[in-house]
């Protein structure tokens, strides 16, 4: 194999990380979370923020403390009984929806590239996937920040999925629905896409393994 070739070989795609929220996840209908800020004296965002930020939804992601414990907090916080704020989250999640037409091109790329899955999520993720979403077999590797202490868009996280990926970071593509975390897989020297829509994530995954996409 001459020198080129072996260059060329080295800068190939080899493998394709996915983002769960927002990406292979999404909400389909935002009104029950709009009526249920509502009721509560919140915008959307901010009941949003309420349900998967500040401090308890932080260290939860970053498997600090549990799911559970999260939820208790945020139930103190409201003063709720267990029932209702049970209630509220299933109110909050109604209508999000796994994208089966992304999960299956995922499934259609995995039968040739190394297929990751890397979710800035809690203690209780793994457990969903097997019990819910069955598309385990879609992947290579599931990295759980809760579960390896790091969130996107911390370098480490994304040093960590290559190393387990056993590829190069110019050898991965990356897709978040996030610009932060796009731009921290591009610092360490990855590609990676905004997800805005399945077919415009499509064409832009298609365009980087044919070579004719963006650096």
């Amino acid at each position: 194999m001459s020198f080129a070739s072996d260059i060329l070989t080295g800068m190939a795609i080899k493998a394709i990380i996915f983002d769960l929220g927002g990406v292979l996840l999404r909400t389909t209908d935002f009104s029950s979370r709009n009526r249920l800020a509502a009721r509560l004296g919140m915008t959307r965002h901010e009941l949003e923020a309420f349900i998967f930020g500040g401090e308890s939804g932080d260290r939860a992601q970053k498997g600090e403390i549990s799911v559970t414990e999260h939820w208790q907090t945020l139930r103190q916080k409201l003063n709720y009984s267990q029932q209702d704020f049970k209630a509220l989250l299933d109110d909050f999640f109604a209508q999000d929806e796994l994208d089966q037409e992304l999960v299956a091109y995922v499934r259609m790329l995995h039968r040739k590239y190394k297929t990751a899955l890397l979710s800035n999520a809690w203690d209780d993720l793994r457990h969903v996937i097997a019990e819910k979403w069955h598309f385990e077999d879609a992947f290579d590797l599931i990295i759980i920040s809760a579960e390896v202490g790091m969130v996107k868009p911390d370098p480490g996280i994304f040093h960590l999925t290559l190393s387990e990926l056993h590829v190069r970071p110019n050898q991965a593509v990356f897709v978040d629905d996030m610009p932060r975390n796009v731009e921290g897989a591009q610092a360490v020297g990855m590609k990676a896409i905004q997800f805005h829509s399945v077919p415009q994530v499509e064409d832009e995954i298609e365009g980087l393994l044919n070579g004719s996409g963006p650096a």
